[in-house]
């Protein structure tokens, strides 16, 4: 592994509780990580101390197996061989785009480094740009300018903080999958953070989602959709709802009983024992319900967001639970309208049930290990697959 992490804890000075808290994680020499979650959840933080920006208070940060920081030794950020690309972009306004990408090399003489700074404006899509001024590039080539700045000195590990934050919507995603393809042909290995989850599955080869200082999955995309390790990545990524629901056993097969109907011929379904009384959670994302005019259950539209080729319904049953649905957009149904849906379900993912009570000190319930939820126990995992 080139980069990795083990039980890293931050703490401010001041602050109760720690910016980061015992976050482990590897990445490999020429992938691309992501860190998302919201904002203050410890992501920048995360970042800046792999840079040597921020000491780290417990744990260690380990560059080609090398420790480079630890509690009291911090590694300088020079010697570290790392590249920054900022929010900002951060270039020098008085110097043209071949002074500013060059910036770094002043160690090389003329010709090479000439040579250098040639290279990577191509790399980036942008030969021939060198003496053209900041104020005259857009912010996508502004940004392509501070990535090969980043790349001159061909860096052991690039971090990039939100460098798409400043763009406009459209710009953000093209321009994910551009740098992309950029960091792949330098084989570079890169950290990246940013709070937009189309931006992290665009680029990203693993992703981390964070959340109040903790790291609670480091996977690929399709494994934080389809198999979050917890309720809260399950929440943040993509669009879905928890649903509560009962494991039965019918010869020999597992049955999903569901507000929305019965699921059978699922795959990867706990067994009904892994909870009390069968009864659990289960997720539901929009893709997994199809609007169905023919089917037996009926749902209201309390929301809608149109998505152009799709609406993305909020809907109501009569019981009261709520579910959303991705449905064509040329079936443009009125608020206020019932339809019917049906659930699609290839695979279930399930969580012990949400504590009723959302204050942990309050809560009342005598919950066992097989009862356990977020609110009475710290130490809450949601029931892995068997």
């Amino acid at each position: 592994m080139f980069l990795e992490l083990r039980q890293l804890d931050i703490h401010y000075p001041g602050s109760p509780t720690p910016a980061v808290h015992g976050v482990s994680l590897n990445l490999r020499a020429g992938d691309i990580g992501v860190l998302i979650g919201p904002s203050g959840c410890g992501k920048t933080t995360l970042l800046r101390a792999v840079a040597g920006l921020e000491p780290v208070s417990g744990g260690k940060i380990l560059l080609s197996s090398r420790v480079v920081s630890e509690a009291g030794h911090t590694e300088p950020a020079e010697s570290r061989r790392i590249g920054m690309v900022f929010q900002d972009y951060a270039l020098f306004p008085h110097m043209d785009v071949g002074r500013n990408v060059g910036f770094g090399l002043n160690h090389l003489p003329k010709a090479e480094r000439q040579q250098r700074v040639a290279e990577v404006l191509e790399l980036v899509g942008l030969g021939g740009a060198d003496k053209r001024y900041p104020h005259e590039l857009s912010g996508g080539q502004q940004q392509r300018v501070a990535l090969a700045r980043a790349l001159a000195p061909k860096p052991d590990l690039l971090l990039l903080d939100e460098p798409f934050s400043n763009l406009d919507i459209d710009l953000r995603e093209r321009l994910a999958h551009e740098v992309r393809n950029i960091l792949k042909a330098a084989k570079a290995t890169a950290l990246l953070v940013t709070h937009d989850q189309l931006e992290a599955f665009a680029i990203g080869d693993v992703i981390g989602v964070m959340n109040e200082g903790q790291l609670h999955q480091w996977d690929d995309a399709y494994s934080l959709y389809h198999r979050p390790a917890t309720r809260f990545v399950a929440d943040f990524i993509g669009h879905g709802v928890f649903t509560p629901a009962t494991l039965r056993e019918v010869n020999g097969q597992i049955m999903v009983d569901t507000p929305v109907g019965t699921l059978s011929d699922v795959a990867e379904c706990p067994l009904p024992c892994a909870f009390e009384g069968g009864q659990c959670d289960v997720l539901l994302r929009a893709d997994d319900i199809v609007h169905d005019d023919h089917a037996p259950v009926k749902a209201e539209i309390i929301r809608k967001a149109f998505r152009g080729s799709e609406f993305l319904y909020t809907l109501r049953l009569a019981s009261g639970e709520l579910l959303m649905a991705h449905v064509p957009s040329h079936h443009d149904h009125k608020l206020g309208e019932w339809i019917g849906i049906r659930a699609e379900v290839d695979h279930v993912v399930t969580f012990n049930r949400a504590c009723p009570v959302q204050n942990r000190e309050l809560c009342q319930m005598p919950c066992s290990k097989a009862q356990a939820c977020e609110h009475t126990d710290p130490q809450y995992q949601p029931v892995k697959f068997v």
